[in-house]
């Protein structure tokens, strides 16, 4: 049973899953176990080159940057577990959690993070009464969203970057991500807000 399960290892949920393991320390992450679904084949950063990403070097591909995040969670925080090579099929409620099914594997996760992206071709059962056309995405591009309250589904159960309803840029994507982690820190904490710094000092 995981604590935390991030489904999509693009932009999102790598930036999801930097801010938890970054708060690894903390009394309230003591015991928590999360993972990380990271099935990207799909990903809108295979193809991009990117000059307008704040702390991005000029001309850093995409394919290049969904690697160097992975190692670099995988390096700095390997207390998250990254599930390769898996497609997740469905992610069902059962009881105070949800099973997670993928081509390979059953899961469970008290709480789920949807950090896919918004093509229309997206199958996930259980969450497909949550979709709905992408209000930021022009018609034409036939772009889907989950339904959300501040990236919330329902209970225990988020979504992050292009999914959540958010415009297609990096920067927004990750941060999308990011605050979603914070969210969660903030519910681990017992309700009292909280987010992850690292510091020099």
């Amino acid at each position: 049973m995981y604590d935390a399960l991030i489904i999509g290892g693009g932009a999102a949920g790598i930036s999801c899953a930097l801010v938890l393991g970054s708060a690894h320390a903390k009394p309230f992450m003591n015991g928590k176990k999360i993972a990380l679904i990271a099935h990207q084949k799909a990903s809108m950063l295979q193809d991009a080159v990117f000059y307008n990403a704040y702390g991005v070097p000029a001309g850093k591909l995409g394919a290049e940057l969904l690697q160097e995040t992975k190692e670099q969670l995988r390096t700095h925080y390997p207390e998250i577990e990254q599930i390769e090579g898996e497609k997740v099929q469905s992610v069902l409620r059962q009881g105070a959690g949800f099973v997670v099914q993928t081509n390979k594997n059953t899961y469970e996760s008290l709480l789920v993070v949807v950090a896919v992206n918004s093509s229309s071709s997206f199958q996930i059962e259980g969450l497909m009464e949550f979709t709905q056309p992408h209000g930021k995405s022009l018609p034409q591009k036939n772009r889907i969203q989950l339904k959300n309250d501040d990236q919330l589904v329902a209970t225990n159960l988020y979504v992050a970057g292009t999914l959540a309803g958010h415009r297609s840029q990096l920067s927004i994507a990750a941060g999308s991500g990011a605050a979603v982690a914070t969210d969660i820190l903030t519910l681990w904490n017992n309700g009292t807000e909280t987010h992850s710094h690292d510091s020099i000092r």
